[in-house]
């Protein structure tokens, strides 16, 4: 298993696995500059310090809502569906993975009790107006 793993369906990039093995020196990302979010490494050692930054703000037009979820603990199968509703394929994610979901349809079922971090772009308009949900309930 590679420890950065790319989801690749019908000719799309639907997600990048980082696996909890992987090892890297530095930073290195893993999404091209133009994505909606930018999904890294950044090794330091230890008496490294960033200098004290603030981001500069500028408008962007969000095309696409792309999702990190980091799995703290548990294991979850990550299923990959086509805008249709028909299961594609599926992963199997550990403690310490993270999955950047970038396109396509997700859903998830928990193998073990299960604690995730999510993060994804703002600002929220509650189920109604931020999902479309595939297949039966």
């Amino acid at each position: 298993m590679s420890q950065v793993e790319r989801v690749e369906l019908q000719g799309r990039l639907c997600a990048l696995i980082l696996r909890h093995q992987l090892s890297c020196e530095g930073t290195q990302f893993f999404t091209p500059p133009e994505n909606p979010i930018q999904l890294g490494i950044l090794h330091h050692k230890r008496g490294t310090e960033v200098r004290p930054h603030v981001h500069v703000g500028s408008m962007r037009r969000i095309e696409s809502v792309q999702e990190v979820l980091h799995i703290e603990y548990g294991v979850v199968e990550a299923a990959f569906y086509s805008d249709d509703g028909v299961k594609l394929d599926s992963r199997t994610l550990e403690a310490g993975d993270t999955i950047l979901l970038l396109d396509g349809g997700h859903g998830f079922k928990m193998i073990e009790d299960t604690r995730m971090v999510e993060v994804k772009q703002g600002p929220y308009h509650g189920i109604e107006g931020d999902k479309q949900c595939l297949g039966p309930k």
